[in-house]
This record gives structure tokens, C-alpha cells and sequence, in this order.
């Protein structure tokens, strides 16, 4: 039986909070069911919506894993990182990571990369590179990598595959719940986007009393270097924040 994966994010472009990776596997013949649960893009449901079928989706005949990386790894490579290394090739890395945590056959993985093939044969090298530490076996790269006749990576990719659509809903509601706990330590600080006014809110008030921002904050983004220009430099900041690096 044909095992199809799905590999999708959430919490890219937000400026408080880890980014999370998460993939889901599924016989071809199960796939029908997460259609009939109303399984769909993350960004299409609300968040009640997607805690229930996160749910159910646990009760189906289901591989599940996923990812987290933190602000503070996630700042180290876009400010240190080398030209084509930085948050694509980190993210294609636990991509690769959650990959290998799953059996299957074939894999659709959401495309953060403006060319769609390069991102795929990136994340099978990277998968490949993590097999070969597990298993303590020389592999070779390239084009002798099998992986890359089974990683086929696609822009909308959570639009047009329905594992992939199951992948981001587990991505989401695990960031969602950890969100939640770090609200507890930090205070209330919305969904961690920029675009988001209770993040906004949280931010300003920190660079108004000149406090050194909480640990979960991507001290490499936009929104955080525009927070700390001079005053007279600062060009409507509540009207003016950024989503990336």
C-alpha cells in the first residue's frame, strides 16, 4: 500500500514565538477521510476548528511528528547565516528531520522557495544526510539520492494536497498550544504576528520603557530593529511593521 506524507509550517513569519514543522502520513486509501472530516488549509479554519480536527485526525490511521525551532536558533542563522543557508535551508532542515520520523512512499512538502525543484532536491539531500547519521551509513548525494524521485515540493502545497492541508493544522495547533504556554510566562502578547494588534501593543510597550525584550522574540525581524530606531527616525510604527527579516 502507497504511504503519502505531508510536510507543512506554521509560526514563519511571526515576530514572538518558535516556528513548528509538522508532517503527517497516511495510506493513499485513507486520504478520502481526511476529505470527508473536512480536513483543509489551517489559514481556512478557525482555531476551535482546527482543534477538533486535529482530534480527529489523531484517530485516524495516521503517522504524526513534528518540529519546533526557537527564536533564538531562528535569529542565529538569518543574521549569521550565509547567502542561501539562512531561514529557507533552516526550515528545509526540520523538514528533512520530521521526513525522517515517517515511512512513506511519497512526500509533498509546502515550498518556501522561490524555485520549487531546488527546494525539493534540498530537502532530500538534507534527509538523506540525516538517514545516513541515524543508520551510521555512507550515502551518496545527488543524483544517486532516492529521495528525490519521492519529495515533490510545491508552492500552495497545503492548498492542493490534503496531507499536506492535515500537516498544517497539526503544525498549527501544536504552536497554538505552546503559544498559549508562553503567554502564562510572558503576558499576553496576541498570536506573536506583526500583524496582529495585541502584538503590536505588547512590543511598543516594551520599547517605550526601554526593557529588554522577553527571549521569545525574533530579535532579527524588521519589526524589531524599526522598535529601537531613534525616535525622530520612527515613521508611524504602529502603521509600519514588517513580517520578516
Amino acid at each position: 500500500m502507497t504511504i503519502i506524507a505531508g510536510v507543512d509550517e506554521a509560526g514563519r513569519g511571526s515576530v514572538l514565538g518558535p516556528l513548528f514543522i509538522a508532517g503527517v502520513a497516511v495510506e493513499e486509501s485513507e486520504i478520502p477521510m481526511l476529505k470527508e472530516i473536512g480536513v483543509k488549509d489551517s489559514k481556512l479554519l478557525l482555531p476551535a476548528k482546527r482543534r477538533k480536527l486535529y482530534a480527529e485526525i489523531r484517530k485516524l490511521k495516521v503517522q504524526v511528528a513534528w518540529e519546533k525551532i526557537d527564536p533564538e536558533r531562528i535569529d542565529e542563522v538569518v543574521i549569521r547565516g550565509i547567502r542561501l543557508m539562512r531561514l529557507n535551508y533552516l526550515e528545509a532542515q526540520h523538514m528533512a528531520r520530521v521526513l525522517s520520523q515517517l515511512r512513506f512512499d511519497l512526500a509533498y512538502v509546502d515550498c518556501c522557495d522561490t524555485v520549487q525543484k531546488r527546494y525539493g532536491y534540498l530537502v532530500a539531500d538534507l534527509l538523506l544526510e540525516t538517514m545516513q547519521r541515524k543508520n551510521a551509513k555512507s550515502v551518496s548525494l545527488g543524483e544517486e539520492n532516492p529521495y528525490r524521485k519521492k519529495i515533490v515540493s510545491e508552492h500552495h502545497a497545503d492548498v492542493n494536497h490534503v496531507v499536506v492541508s492535515a500537516a498544517s493544522i497539526v503544525a498549527k495547533v501544536r504552536r497554538d498550544a505552546y503559544i498559549s504556554l508562553l503567554h502564562r510566562k510572558h503576558g499576553l502578547f496576541g498570536s506573536g504576528y506583526p500583524s496582529d494588534p495585541n502584538t503590536k501593543k505588547y512590543l511598543k510597550m516594551y520599547a517605550e520603557r526601554s526593557e529588554t525584550l522577553p527571549s521569545i522574540t525574533r530579535f532579527s525581524w524588521t519589526t524589531i530593529k524599526n522598535l529601537y530606531q531613534p525616535i525622530e527616525e520612527k515613521t508611524s510604527l504602529m502603521d509600519d511593521f514588517s513580517s520578516g527579516p
